[in-house]
């Protein structure tokens, strides 16, 4: 081996010797208090918090679409297909916070600190072109909501978008809980905004409820087929797994396998609660979509501005369009916050490189913005909307290179000792992320090649 040459040799705990031990987002790691005595409830609200962060990629202007198109064309019928997307991610997301706490690092380090440089490298561009994609839909989707509420140029809005890229620097100086905070209370704002307009929709309870049973129509159906490959491939955000796997390690629990145990499990309950809330609110676009739009018989609104313009005068209700735009700004904000921290966390996982947060947010925001204002001054909002379904391309080829290391990594007892996943919940794990592995080819596929 020259001089040059990296040392690949191994430690006891199935890392690379020579991986960097710097921890995961060192200024915020282990920062929030665990009481040690007092109630479980209090243990509980101590690790709530993560969940909703990660909860927002469920959430983005990247789903609406599909979720918008499944109800005004299918009605309830792909309210499954949501349903089995949702547990999908409770179940990758419950592994991603599995190996931050019980590796001390985060999804991004665990690569760094398992594979070759070449490798490395290849898994950190792939990485940064689906943050850039999940950053081009915020951008759209913040552009979108502003020219619906305010009338302000599509052009306009994406530049406004641009002036968020200190919003994190300014939560982060107040406290990690205190970023917390703001994303869980636009999460309320867009639960709120949903749950008016289910509310004046009026959708019949007993066909909602069946929509929830898997129907061989899914399959069936071609173009049915198409949109539930597309809620799934658009569910599962890969930047969610590394984001998940390093804010868990926020919380001061104690470094032991006790304090982990307890750990993985206030954990896991706030990640599926809170994915929970990201079910019913995807669930509530295509159930306000079917209510409104298919019942009417306009079956294909699949854009949010024809969202936007149809919902008040059929539902009768004065606000319900503007309900829906609210609840859409509030999404990309909470977006751009979580994807934000995810590219930090990438960064200096994969990289060792640590450069400040406004100087990161203003290249990747740069980035994204650039191609919105192209596309929108040379083909107006079509090209935008096209461009909102190419940055879900983008995001669907990246999800393989992160849910194959994570199931690898917890499957490993050399790197996870007594805490590896048992072999039945790894055959689970692998089921699903080869499920999403085929359906995103296929969904690759067909928007490339029709």
């Amino acid at each position: 081996m020259d001089a040059l040459s990296p040392d690949l040799t191994r430690d006891g705990a199935g890392w690379r010797s020579d991986a960097p031990t710097t921890k995961s987002l060192a200024e915020v790691n282990g920062t929030v208090p665990i009481p040690a005595a007092g109630r479980w409830w209090r243990r509980l609200l101590a690790f709530v918090g993560p969940g909703y962060l990660v909860s927002v990629g469920y959430m983005d202007p990247g789903n609406w679409a599909t979720d918008l198109a499944g109800g005004s064309k299918f009605g309830y019928t792909l309210l499954s297909v949501i349903l089995l997307s949702n547990l999908m991610a409770i179940l990758l997301q419950s592994l991603a916070a599995r190996l931050g706490i019980v590796t001390d690092r985060d999804l991004a380090q665990a690569c760094r600190a398992s594979y070759s440089p070449a490798v490395n490298f290849m898994l950190w561009l792939a990485c940064e072109a689906a943050i850039i994609a999940c950053d081009l839909a915020e951008v759209i989707g913040t552009a979108i909501a502003l020219k619906l509420l305010f009338g302000i140029p599509l052009i306009g809005g994406a530049l406004i978008a641009a002036l968020d890229a200190f919003l994190l620097l300014i939560l982060m100086n107040r406290g990690f809980r205190f970023l917390e905070a703001f994303v869980i209370a636009l999460l309320v704002v867009i639960a709120v905004c949903f749950t008016i307009q289910i509310a004046a929709a009026a959708p019949p309870v007993a066909a909602m409820l069946k929509g929830f049973v898997p129907s061989t129509e899914i399959f069936t159906n071609p173009e049915m087929l198409y949109i539930a490959i597309g809620i799934i491939g658009a569910t599962v955000m890969p930047h969610n797994l590394y984001l998940h796997s390093s804010i868990v390690q926020t919380r001061a629990y104690e470094r032991s396998d006790t304090g982990r145990r307890e750990a993985i499990k206030w954990a896991t309950t706030d990640s599926t609660i809170a994915l929970m809330l990201a079910l019913f609110i995807n669930a509530a676009i295509l159930v306000v979509a079917a209510a409104t739009f298919h019942r009417s018989g306009h079956s294909d609104v699949a854009e949010i501005g024809q969202a936007f313009e149809l919902l008040s005068p059929l539902l009768g209700l004065g606000i319900a369009s503007t309900l829906f735009a609210i609840a859409l700004l509030a999404s990309g904000l909470n977006s751009t916050v979580t994807a934000t921290l995810a590219g930090q966390i990438v960064m200096e996982g994969f990289l060792d490189l640590r450069l400040p947060s406004w100087a990161r947010r203003l290249v990747t925001r740069g980035i994204a913005i650039i191609p919105v204002i192209v596309v929108t001054a040379i083909y107006g909002e079509r090209g935008t909307a096209d461009l909102l379904v190419f940055s879900q391309v983008v995001l669907s080829m990246q999800l393989p290179f992160a849910v194959v290391p994570l199931v690898r990594f917890v499957s490993d007892r050399r790197k996870m000792g007594k805490f590896a996943i048992p072999a039945w919940v790894a055959g689970i794990a692998w089921i699903v992320a080869g499920v999403i592995v085929v359906l995103n080819l296929k969904l690759l596929a067909d928007t490339l090649f029709g």
